[in-house]
């Protein structure tokens, strides 16, 4: 099955490592030092539209992992990844 994170990108829902809460996690040094270096590595991908509200971290078959910024919530996206999984 496949996760929709928003702006016509879906993602394989195996993949999907975290859905996290980008205002929760961004006050944590560490979420802050993790985002940055994968920015630097080129790992960031913004399929938000518009300002971020999430980020989904993946696991990629070229690179240790990928970033997706999205506009949408985390218990959307959640959401989204349980009611795949419950139409199995």
């Amino acid at each position: 099955m496949y996760l929709h994170l928003g702006q016509n990108e879906i993602v394989p829902d195996q993949r999907v490592i975290g859905i996290f809460d980008l205002d929760k996690c961004s006050y944590e040094k560490r979420t802050r030092e993790y985002l940055r270096m994968a920015e630097e590595e080129g790992v960031v991908l913004d399929v938000s539209g518009e300002l971020p509200k999430s980020f989904v971290v993946c696991d990629h078959p070229y690179h240790r992992q990928i970033v997706y910024l999205s506009q949408l919530l985390p218990a959307t996206l959640q959401g989204r990844a349980e009611s795949k999984k419950l139409e199995l």
